[in-house]
Order: structure tokens, then sequence, then C-alpha cells
């Protein structure tokens, strides 16, 4: 069985709806980032971390990647062929680094980072985040989902980010985003998750 090793209201709710996603058994382990127990099975203490047996896997991105490749069957994963995981990890990337980066640097500034390294990132964070929407109404076009007219891995990264942009208040100028986050976001998988490890 399974193993989502992470705190409650960290990215182990990508890793959690994925597998809810998927049908496959698993227990949540609650751990603090940057705890001992975390820095068992992660070098830099980070989570979400997934346990299988004897294989340990770090980043929210790559396991969900790895569930949906491991699962092919359950059609969540890339489409046929290189070109069918090249456009994968295109997404992948492209909401790691992109869309998801000004959400991340306004966290640190507000959260994370000592109080003496913290500064201002609001309006910076606000405007690249406005571009990273609009990138992400043409990557979407017509589309139902990333990959077209099937759910995948790549919809529960994005749809957790929407998620975290909608709680910090960012806002989403795009019709067509909106109406997909509302329409990822209100998968029973989803709310699933959210009921095991949602911030108490």
């Amino acid at each position: 069985m399974y193993k989502a090793v992470g705190s409650r209201g960290s990215r182990v709710s990508r890793v959690v709806w994925m597998l809810e996603e998927l049908g496959e058994p698993y227990e949540f382990v609650p751990v603090k980032l940057r705890s001992p127990e975390a820095y068992a099975l992660n070098p830099s203490g980070k989570v979400p971390i997934l346990v299988d047996d004897d294989f340990v896997l770090t980043d929210s991105a790559a396991i969900c990647v790895y569930l949906a490749e491991k699962h092919a069957d359950k059609g969540m994963g890339a489409n046929p062929g290189l070109t069918g995981r090249a456009e994968m990890d295109s997404w992948m990337q492209f909401a790691q680094s992109e869309f998801e980066a000004p959400l991340w640097n306004k966290l640190r500034h507000r959260f994370i980072l000592p109080s003496e390294l913290r500064v201002d990132v609001g309006p910076a964070a606000t405007h690249d985040f406005a571009s990273e929407v609009d990138a992400l109404d043409r990557r979407l076009g017509d589309k139902t989902y990333a990959l077209g007219d099937r759910f995948s891995a790549i919809d529960v990264l994005l749809g957790e980010m929407g998620a975290w942009a909608r709680a910090g208040k960012f806002q989403i100028a795009s019709d067509r985003v909106n109406a997909y986050m509302d329409r990822v976001l209100s998968r029973p998988a989803r709310t699933r998750a959210q009921a095991k490890c949602a911030p108490a």
C-alpha cells in the first residue's frame, strides 16, 4: 500500500488527490516540513513524499507522473509515444516553473523566509501570475482538460494551483481558466482528498 507523506495543507494534497482518482489504496502519513521524519525520507526535508514499498519518491509532479504511468490502465498519464511524453513533460514544467512560481514567490515572502529577508513581492507576483493565466488560457484553448477530453495528472497539479491562487486572492481574469478550475476542482476525488489532508 502506498504512503503519502506530508503536512496538512501542503502539496501532499496533489498526491492524495491523484491516489483518490486512481482508486488505489494508500495511507496518509502527516509529517511536518523539515521534521526528522521528513529528513529520514528526503535529504532536503521537504514534502510530499511517496513511499511505494522500498521505493521513495519526492516532488509532487514527479509523484503524479509516476503514479499515472504505473497505473496506465486508469488513463491519467501521457498520450502514447515520445511526443505524448514530451507533451506531458511540457505541461508539468509549465505548471511548476511558470504558473505556480508567482504564487510560491509571494508565499515565501509572506511566511517562509526569515523576516529580515522578506520584501513586498505582491505587485510583481500579481503581474506575473496574470501573464501565466493568459498563457494557460491560450494553452487550454477549447479543450476540456489539458490533454483534451481526458482528465490527467496534469489537471491535478493545475487544479491544486488554481485552488491555491483563489485562496490567496489572486485574480484569474479568464472565463475559460475559471471554468476549467471549477470543472477540475469539483471532482469527487478531490473532495475526498481535501477531507483527508486539508488543514484542520
